[in-house]
């Protein structure tokens, strides 16, 4: 198994629409990609490399602080929205059985105006995650449509349930990661840098500044993503799953601690794309293989996993 890589020029930021034939074929290569693999690289997004860049100086400049400059800025400190800030390391573990992640990031859930943002060497940060943010939920609603069409679906069953991105209503996410150096021979028994999970709600646009991300196969082996500049990594998340009884996959993934001797720095950018909090997931095939779940009760319950029960 390989990742496939999608040319989506068809349907790019800059294309107002997608011709049928276009989309008949898009729906063709992700529906092959989502039910083989559940992970697919898209090309030509719209999406520049510059774009990407700018998100990740300016989230680099952050995480380099001291911890006390970044303690105010904390995940749990905004009552509008817990979810929403900074993660220090250590603090979460996606893989509970292992000790905390070996990383760090910024969570961008909120734009509410009593959000507190950081400044002073990082002043364009508000304005930079936010216009990435923007781009990405524009993207993320063209591959959702191409998605229904691949089922034979109503475009309105993804749509209609993913309108709110970018309220309080809805629990999508942009994450800023920082892998910062480390030295595996002191890392506790079994810690990683991001241990194996899959994700929590409909799909994930990850960006990606080096390799270190393994995807598992259908045999059980993890495999090595590539990082292919200038693509967008797109995966099925657990929500998806259920909502299309197993037929689109989604699948555990984890990223390793640098080869011994090697200690260099990580970046990526996830953005987690969540149905509205009040959206009620049932299996679209009628099959009731899954029982139905609000989106934003599965999220809570799955963040009580990664972070605790606090």
């Amino acid at each position: 198994m390989s990742i496939p890589v999608v040319d989506f020029g068809a349907y790019s930021l800059s294309e107002k629409d997608v011709a049928d034939e276009q989309m008949r074929n898009l729906s063709k290569e992700l529906k092959t990609a989502f039910t083989e693999v559940g992970f697919v690289f898209l090309k030509n997004t719209g999406i520049t490399q510059e774009e990407v860049d700018r998100v990740m100086d300016v989230s680099k400049k952050f995480f380099l602080q001291p911890d006390e400059l970044k303690r105010p800025f904390s995940r749990k400190t905004f009552a509008n929205n817990p979810n929403h800030g900074w993660v220090s390391l250590e603090t979460e573990r996606l893989n509970p059985r292992r000790p905390g992640d070996l990383k760090e990031a910024f969570n961008i859930a909120s734009f509410h105006p009593d959000i507190k943002w950081p400044s002073g060497p990082v002043a364009a940060f508000q304005e930079i995650q936010k216009s990435f943010f923007l781009r990405c939920k524009e993207l993320s609603l063209r591959v959702l449509r191409v998605m229904a069409h691949s089922l034979d679906l109503d475009p309105d069953v993804f749509l209609s349930t993913h309108r709110l991105i970018g309220t309080d209503e809805n629990g999508t996410t942009l994450r800023s990661l920082y892998y910062p150096p480390v030295n595996s021979e002191k890392a506790k028994e079994g810690q990683l840098r991001c241990g194996e999970h899959s994700d929590y709600g409909s799909i994930t646009l990850l960006f990606q500044s080096s390799e270190g991300l393994q995807v598992r196969r259908r045999s059980g082996e993890f495999i090595y993503a590539p990082c292919i500049p200038g693509t967008v990594l797109i995966n099925i998340a657990d929500l998806v799953q259920r909502w299309t009884s197993d037929e689109f996959v989604s699948v555990l993934h984890r990223v390793l601690l640098p080869p011994v001797g090697e200690s260099c720095t990580r970046q990526s950018l996830a953005f987690f794309v969540q149905p509205d909090d009040e959206a009620l997931i049932t299996c679209c095939d009628g099959s009731n293989k899954y029982p139905p779940v609000t989106a934003g009760a599965y999220l809570t319950e799955r963040f009580s996993d990664s972070y605790g029960q606090s």
